[in-house]
């Protein structure tokens, strides 16, 4: 089990695990039990969904630095999406995205890590009705958990989340466990906080 971080805690990825260059990192979610009457439809499943902003110079530049569904891999080849999970069922993690920090060029300083509900206000869906979130770090060469942080907080009418960001400093990759929930309708919006 590695390091369990709390909201803007900072961590060395380089310092914690020397060597370490691919890295998965794992998301996950599940969705709260909805109290629905007996003729009631069931209720429509929350889709969330993964996305990494890659930033040069703490900005983002162009859509082709957005990694999620519609653009799984990144120009440069060093980050990867594993695919979209329409539900967010079963244990672990629900989607993963693969970074191999030695492939990512000196311009790129920061990869923000989102995760946004799929037409939310449509469905009327929030990050109130989402349990167990977390993001986690792990070192592909052994499988192990370099760190996690749980989100634990309540995210009542939430519909969009920052959940963590891998970035460089001084030559070294750390992790921000960040935690912001913000009320973006997609990820357009989302992303425009970082032009």
């Amino acid at each position: 089990m590695g390091i369990s971080l709390q909201k803007g805690q900072k961590v060395s990825l380089t310092k914690e695990k020397a060597g370490l260059n691919r890295v998965i990192i794992g998301l996950g979610w599940d969705e709260v039990e909805r109290k629905r009457g007996f003729f009631a439809p069931k209720p429509t499943a929350i889709d969330c969904d993964t996305s990494a902003l890659v930033l040069q110079d703490g900005k983002l530049k162009g859509k082709e630095d957005i990694v999620y569904f519609g653009n799984l891999k990144h120009h440069t080849g060093a980050i990867m999406h594993m695919g979209d999970n329409l539900t967010g069922a079963g244990a672990g993690d629900d989607e993963q995205i693969i970074v191999e920090l030695s492939k990512i060029p000196e311009k790129y300083d920061k990869i923000i890590l989102v995760v946004n509900i799929y037409d939310a206000y449509k469905r009327k869906q929030h990050f109130g009705m989402i349990k167990n979130a977390f993001i986690r770090l792990v070192d592909e060469r052994d499988g192990k958990e370099v760190c996690r942080y749980n989100l634990s907080e309540s995210y009542d009418n939430m519909t969009a989340m920052v959940f963590g960001e891998v970035y460089r400093h001084n030559g070294e990759w750390k992790f921000n466990a960040v935690g912001q929930g913000t009320q973006d309708e997609g990820l357009g919006q989302l992303a425009q906080r970082y032009t």
